[in-house]
């Protein structure tokens, strides 16, 4: 028989009684707030075109690499599982995709895949049995019956999600036609996006040349000189300033930072966009690409974010066959106290720049990144990020951090994910774990109760709406 759905009013709270019931009262004033998601690669067409989405593999299976990345450890095919490919869309049938999904829900256990998935399907969906084999069909007819109604299109959801804002992610090559559509359609919802510009200042991103000439093509300017590049990079951040970006968003493989004397930089930049360039170029360029950003982001304002430590794309098959983002990333050792050094001798004082830190390597929170947040005016923290959004992700991240940093040297929550519908579970997610974290100081009588209540909603709400100048 299959299993009720029923998602507890006290998941995830502490066990201790009077710990609970601090955590219960926190939860209540920040279970409504509205969600800011100031950071996160949702596709801006959903919202500019509105259409219905297809079917519950397209929406909450395909694009999910939380989910598929799990199932192809167990050795199940991505290509039977939704999956586009380079050469196009998947041939999966959608249906079967789904059976298999259903099928292996057991791989989810204890994971955060499983509680942003229950709460997607009782909250969002209204279902009160569990997904399994038995029940999957029932749950791919009736989440196809839903999504074909004007409730489930994707701005109807993103006003029942109660999202104040929303930003995607775009490259400099990137047209931005979506954004201004939404901007000429009257729709009040805010959807705004964000500077990536990897693919022009990554040398070894297999789509740097291309990236290159179309950043010349859309900018008018010769990409090829360094004084034109970097016009090119103004004019591509005004652009994405005015589509309502405040942030820009750097993926780089390490924290190094570079400051180079214009002759220096001119020298460098020739050997990469002529191709004769090192490894060690590569990564030169990189770090002092970033130090022109900061430079950059003092002129106009936008926020910097840099999350490196990704291993991108260690699975080459998979890279070859599927393309970039598709579940084979893994963390490494990352460095932030001398790699950040040069960016922070040159502008670690300045008090209109915010530069948001994002890591995968847990041993750098109390080592490094909370002892520099906790001194340099233009650094923040920004939350446990990807494999560490998790409850003891969470958990871990305010230990090593707040005793050196605070809570007012981080950024509050960032969903940064694909799937739409998970937005809100995750939100609550982060939520619940910043009132375990704050009612478990409260029990210790480490802080008062007044004081947790302000901080809770900082953490919701106002600290990300102030980082990310929203």
């Amino acid at each position: 028989m299959t299993r009720p759905l029923q998602l507890h009013e006290d998941r995830l709270f502490p066990a201790d009684p009077s710990a609970r019931a601090i955590a219960r009262r926190l939860y209540g004033l920040v279970r409504d707030l509205p969600i800011l998601s100031p950071h996160g690669h949702t596709d801006p067409q959903w919202f500019s075109r509105n259409e219905a989405f297809p079917n519950a593999t397209e929406l909450l299976l395909a694009p999910d690499h939380y989910l598929y990345r799990m199932l192809y450890s167990q050795g199940i095919a991505l290509s039977d599982l939704g999956v586009p490919s380079r050469e196009g869309p998947s041939r999966a049938d959608p249906r079967a995709a789904w059976r298999l999904f259903a099928s292996n829900q057991h791989l989810f256990r204890g994971t955060p895949s499983a509680l942003w998935l229950d709460y997607v399907f009782a909250k969002v969906f209204g279902f009160d049995r569990r997904l399994d084999a038995s029940t999957a069909d029932h749950y791919f007819d009736a989440i196809g019956a839903k999504l074909a109604t004007p409730d489930f299109r994707p701005r109807a959801l993103f006003e029942r999600f109660n999202i104040e804002v929303i930003a995607t992610t775009e490259s400099p090559v990137d047209t931005l036609e979506h954004h201004h559509e939404i901007a000429r359609s009257g729709w009040r919802g805010r959807v705004i996006t964000a500077y990536r510009p990897d693919a022009v200042i990554d040398p070894e991103h297999e789509s740097f040349r291309h990236a290159l000439d179309r950043f010349g093509e859309i900018t008018g300017e010769d990409t090829y000189s360094w004084n034109g590049y970097l016009e090119a990079h103004r004019r591509r951040r005004a652009d994405f300033a005015a589509a309502g970006a405040t942030s820009t968003d750097h993926g780089h493989i390490t924290a190094a930072t570079a400051d180079l004397s214009t002759s220096e930089a001119e020298r460098l930049f020739m050997r990469v966009t002529t191709g004769n360039f090192s490894a060690a170029d590569a990564e030169l360029f990189r770090a002092a690409m970033l130090v022109e950003m900061a430079r950059m982001s003092l002129d106009d304002g936008l926020v910097m974010q840099i999350h490196p430590g990704a291993f991108r794309n260690h699975n080459r098959w998979v890279f070859d066959t599927f393309g970039r983002d598709k579940g084979a990333d893994v963390p490494h050792p990352t460095e932030y106290v001398r790699a950040l050094k040069p960016l922070l001798d040159r502008y670690g004082n300045e008090p209109q720049l915010t530069v948001i830190l994002f890591t995968l390597d847990e041993t750098t929170y109390s080592r490094e990144l909370a002892p520099l947040a906790g001194h340099y005016p233009v650094l923040k923290l920004g939350p446990a990020w990807w494999f560490h959004d998790s409850p003891e992700g969470m958990l871990r991240f305010r230990e090593y951090t707040t005793e050196t940093a605070g809570f007012y040297n981080t950024v509050g929550f960032n969903d940064d994910t694909r799937a739409f519908l998970s937005i809100p579970a995750r939100h609550d997610l982060a939520r619940r774990m910043d009132c375990v974290w704050l009612s478990r100081l409260v029990a210790e009588h480490r802080l008062d109760e007044d004081d947790a209540a302000e901080v809770v909603v900082d953490l919701a709400y106002r600290l990300p709406k102030r980082a990310y100048r929203l």
